[in-house]
């Protein structure tokens, strides 16, 4: 196999697809890119067996070929080039030599063929869509994806394609996301799970205007440019979220969504390291954010304005949570609607979008002073 790249090129497309590369693989071809020719350009891919990284690069072909790079040798080399011409051969024993214009270089690398194979994309519910929608739905949800090994099914995101919208759903137990899309939807309706690492992965990857999803029983790839990812869905069922979404919280709460945010995260230091807790006092036009560790002897109280006209009400979030759901507010105010002190909060924006509706949920705290 023999092409010539530039070394821009390739780092640019070897960085993208070196996410997918495992820091400590169970094989050793895990931790190299495979180099295929096709239809005149150098295809590099990338996995983890969960998860794939497919780039194409523009090359100058000359002897067609297979072979697989150790990736983090050749990524570290070449980012120590500057933009120039590079020349690759491979000898039929797969040691690979590329060379620039003042020294040369050599690699072992392996057969093509025993690189791992894609996974089949055949008969898959294909859906056309722009990237900046799916960027956008990731970066809304994936901050309330679980981390618990015990709860697979919440450790992806859950997509539910609908032929006339679609929803997109996370959640950790703590805190919950229903992003609706009436921007999206396929001739038929569809769910699956993706994992979290997929989701980031996509997120870093995807550059071009359009997105184009595949969809098969076990597997789905977001193709972008000339960027796809791959990744196996999670096959568990997911928790049925619609049943803790509270439907009668009739206490509802205006703030400025920057000053609020702003409120909780001074306050948020004087709290306790371990439940990251902090008090809510809703009065009269006003909310009173408060926290306190008695093992430190601080505290921090702060006062600030907004639209409130019911009973007075005193209820506990973890601050780090209260601050991701309000830092995934795009709207300048953020409805609260409440309830009771042990019953979850809904935040809104006071104005949603018509393309896309989000509703947040944080599940409160006991206070404890």
């Amino acid at each position: 196999m023999k092409f010539n790249v530039t070394s821009g090129a390739l780092v640019q497309s070897l960085s993208a697809v070196a996410g997918a590369v495992p820091a400590k693989a169970t094989m050793p071809i895990l931790e190299m890119v495979l180099f295929e020719s096709e239809n005149g350009k150098l295809k590099l891919t990338a996995t983890d067996l969960e998860v794939s990284i497919i780039e194409y690069v523009e090359a100058e072909i000359e002897t067609e070929g297979a072979v697989a790079i150790p990736a983090r040798r050749l990524l570290d080399t070449l980012r120590q080039l500057p933009d120039i011409p590079l020349f690759f051969e491979v000898d039929e024993r797969y040691n690979v030599k590329f060379r620039t214009d003042k020294g040369t270089y050599k690699l072992a690398g392996e057969p093509g063929d025993e690189f791992p194979e894609m996974p089949s994309l055949v008969d898959a519910l294909v859906i056309s869509t722009d990237t900046h929608i799916i960027k956008s739905a990731i970066q809304k949800t994936s901050f309330a994806v679980s981390t618990d090994d015990l709860r697979p099914a919440m450790m992806g995101v859950f997509f539910e394609i609908g032929t006339e919208s679609s929803k997109i759903v996370a959640t950790d137990g703590h805190r919950l996301v229903k992003l609706v899309l009436n921007n999206l939807s396929a001739q038929r309706d569809s769910t699956f799970i993706v994992p979290d690492k997929a989701l980031n992965l996509t997120l870093k990857s995807l550059d071009s205007e359009n997105c184009t999803l595949s969809i098969t029983d076990d597997h789905v790839s977001f193709q972008s440019g000339n960027t796809m990812v791959v990744a196996r869905l999670i096959d568990e069922t997911y928790p049925n979220y619609e049943t803790v979404i509270p439907k009668d919280n009739d206490k509802s709460l205006i703030v400025n969504r920057d000053q609020m945010l702003a409120t909780v995260k001074r306050v948020s230091i004087f709290s306790s390291s371990t439940t990251k807790q902090i008090r809510l006092q809703l009065d009269q036009d006003q909310m009173t954010i408060s926290a306190e560790d008695i093992d430190m002897s601080s505290e921090a109280k702060e006062s600030i304005e907004c639209e409130y006209s019911f009973d007075p009400m005193d209820i506990g979030f973890n601050s780090r949570y209260l601050a991701d759901v309000l830092g995934n507010v795009d709207d300048p105010e953020v409805l609260f609607e409440f309830s009771t002190p042990n019953r979850a909060g809904i935040v809104k924006p006071s104005q949603q979008d018509e393309e896309s509706e989000i509703l947040m949920l944080v599940m409160p705290v006991m206070l404890n002073y």
